[in-house]
């Protein structure tokens, strides 16, 4: 039975008379996906599950991890890894693609080598943090996929750490790519804003003169979009040209990927335009406001027979710019729940579907705790469900 709260949704939707189809996109891109984090809602997807070659988005991956050691304490920003000769005949010179132009035998940090993976895409820094952290690119490598398992990357696999053509044995989806891409937003906020956004990273000096080597971020999005703080570009003749963004702008974030375009200057135009028009077509209506509770869930073997359904979070759904589509509004979730459970637990969630568009599935926390039934609790449970 619906609540009070959640009858209110509905009635509020259904009050606004216009229905609209969903804004559409045109691009020559052959797989492109974006969703808006502030709802979960996915504007775009074309081919968004086909495996693919990232190529240097694969690195994403490898920062995530350096991000995610580094959050646990088990790596630090000016620890000095070296780079081995062996590893410097390998990564450099106009064989190698994108650089970040290391010296044989120079220690470097895992900060300048982060600058040096994201700014610059430096396949030099790949391998030499990869090393650094578990002594073979190998053994990163294995690190990348179990983490990558654990971060929900259900259709990808890495089989290096820079995302070099390696005759299929690394591949990803666009969708991936996006949950990649949201992980690394959500779980480690101060690290993205640190390093992904930066215009320029200087490293090397250049034969002769001995000039400092000055690259810029080859983000299209950089300069462009309002908002615009990352993520990475990528590009060999197998993969074509790619890239995964994202953008912020009045709270609502907008997550994209574009791969297979022809040319530089198509994905700088194609990914602008894309992003623009996720903000420009599309709108964010708040309906549930932060600790507001949407229905009580029956519970199972609790000192309480029900719990109260809240927002984590203000709740928003996407909507076309302009107008309200026909829109209904269920809570979900498998039940009756368990106890014992925890205040601010996800239990449920709150799904919004409309017909021109994919669901959109928010979350619903527990609001109170309920501890598991005692002896004579659980006793009258079984008798009551034992007659009816």
């Amino acid at each position: 039975m619906k609540t009070p709260l959640a009858a209110s949704l509905v009635a509020l939707l259904a009050s606004v008379p216009s229905v609209a189809a969903a804004p559409q996109f045109t691009t020559p891109a052959p797989v492109a996906f974006l969703q808006d984090l502030s709802s979960g809602a996915v504007l775009f997807a074309r081919d968004a599950d086909r495996r693919m070659p990232p190529a240097s988005m694969a690195k994403m991956m490898t920062v995530y991890v350096a991000f995610d050691m580094i959050k646990k304490g088990e790596l630090k920003l000016d620890q000095q890894f070296p780079v081995r000769p062996e590893t410097w005949q390998k990564w450099h010179g106009p064989q190698a693609g994108s650089t970040m132009f290391l010296s044989v035998n120079e220690n470097v940090s895992v900060e300048n080598l982060l600058n040096g993976i994201v700014t610059l895409s430096g396949n030099d820094a790949c391998v030499v943090l990869a090393e650094g952290i578990s002594g073979t690119e190998e053994g990163f490598v294995n690190r990348m996929n179990q983490v990558a398992r654990q971060i929900g990357l259900t259709n990808s696999n890495f089989g290096n750490s820079n995302g070099w053509p390696d005759g299929g044995v690394t591949y990803v989806t666009a969708r991936d790519l996006a949950k990649l891409a949201t992980a690394t937003i959500q779980n480690h906020p101060q690290l993205y804003k640190k390093f992904y956004s930066l215009p320029s990273f200087t490293w090397g000096k250049t034969l002769g003169e001995g000039a400092a080597i000055t690259q810029a971020n080859r983000d299209p999005l950089l300069g462009r979009v309002a908002g615009a703080d990352g993520l990475k570009t990528g590009h060999t003749e197998e993969a074509g040209y790619g890239f995964t963004g994202s953008a912020e702008q009045n709270g609502r974030r907008l997550v994209m990927v574009m791969a297979g375009l022809t040319s530089f200057n198509q994905r700088i135009s194609e990914s602008v335009s894309f992003m623009n028009w996720g903000f420009r077509a599309w709108q964010a209506k708040p309906i549930v406001a932060k600790g507001k509770r949407v229905e009580v869930a029956d519970v199972q073997l609790g000192d309480a027979s029900t719990v109260g359904l809240v927002a984590p979070k203000p709740l928003t759904v996407t909507l076309p710019a302009g107008a309200v589509p026909e829109m209904s509004l269920k809570v979900v979730y498998q039940g009756p729940i368990k106890a014992p459970i925890k205040a601010g637990q996800h239990i449920a969630d709150l799904v919004v579907a409309s017909p021109d568009m994919p669901e959109q599935r928010l979350p619903l926390v527990a609001e109170t705790d309920v501890a598991e039934a005692g002896f004579f609790g659980r006793a009258w449970a079984g008798l009551t469900s034992l007659f009816g």
